[in-house]
Parts: structure tokens; C-alpha cells; sequence
């Protein structure tokens, strides 16, 4: 048997910069990969409240608007032998948003879709970005998935 594990969220952070969405991808320390906002639920937090608390740990963001993102990312995590199921959320930030990263990341970059998509080394982080341009982007996002 395989246990199914949530234990984690993640955000796709959005801002206006010179004028044009884009999304926000950091290079992380540990494995050297690039990817958005993730992070581990503490005890007695929703899964809303651990990723705004991440969001600001990692990039010392406090987001606009917060919604669900209506997606779950998961895949299969051998080391562990555990399929992990992450809650997907969606911050949309200030125009040209500025950000302070944390211990855990080197660098970020504010990307295009095309630019993100290209960066992201799980084909689960390229559905996930899709998704987002398609609902958040592209059309506007469903307000009953507002949590700020």
C-alpha cells in the first residue's frame, strides 16, 4: 500500500511588472531547482494560513489578493514512499512587486508564462502553471475561491 500524505502547500505568485502578469519562480538551495512558494503546514494552521505564513518567510510578500487555486499538485515521492497531494493557492502581489528571499532560495525571477514554464524542471510545475494563466489570468479568477 502507498499512503496518500498532505502535508504541504504552494502558491503561484502573480504581479504586474512593467506592465505585463508575471509569475514569480525562486532557485531553490537545497536540490538547486527553481520553483514558487511551498511549505510545510504547522500544527493548529489551515492550509490558507501556512502558505500566507510562507509566502512571507520566503519572499517577505504579503499578498493582495489570495484564492484558492482549485488544484491539487501531487506526485509521488519514492524516497518516502508516499503520494503527496499539495493544495495549490493563487497571490496576486503589488505591481512590480519587490522581494526579499529567504535562506532557502539564491536568486527569483518575475517570468512569463512561456519563461516559467521553461525554468520548471516537473512536468507537475508546467500543469500547475498552465492552470493558473488559464483561470487566474486569462479569465477572471471565481470569487468563491477568494480567501483574501
Amino acid at each position: 500500500m502507498i499512503p496518500i500524505r498532505s502535508i504541504v502547500v504552494s502558491s503561484v505568485l502573480l504581479s504586474e511588472i512593467d506592465g505585463e502578469l508575471k509569475l514569480l519562480l525562486m532557485k531553490r538551495v537545497k536540490g538547486g531547482f527553481w520553483c514558487h512558494v511551498a511549505g510545510k503546514i504547522e500544527a493548529e494552521e489551515t492550509a490558507s494560513q501556512a502558505i500566507l505564513r510562507e509566502i512571507s518567510e520566503e519572499t517577505g510578500i504579503q499578498v493582495q489578493q489570495l484564492f484558492s487555486a482549485d488544484y491539487l499538485e501531487q506526485f509521488y515521492e519514492a524516497s518516502l514512499n508516499v503520494i503527496e497531494m499539495i493544495p495549490a493557492f493563487v497571490g496576486f502581489c503589488d505591481k512590480n512587486q519587490v522581494v526579499s528571499l529567504n535562506h532557502e532560495h539564491t536568486e527569483y525571477r518575475w517570468c512569463s508564462l512561456s519563461e516559467a514554464k521553461a525554468l520548471a524542471v516537473f512536468s507537475n510545475q508546467r500543469k500547475l502553471y498552465d492552470f493558473v494563466w488559464d483561470n487566474f489570468v486569462l479569465q477572471k479568477p471565481v470569487e468563491q475561491l477568494k480567501i483574501i
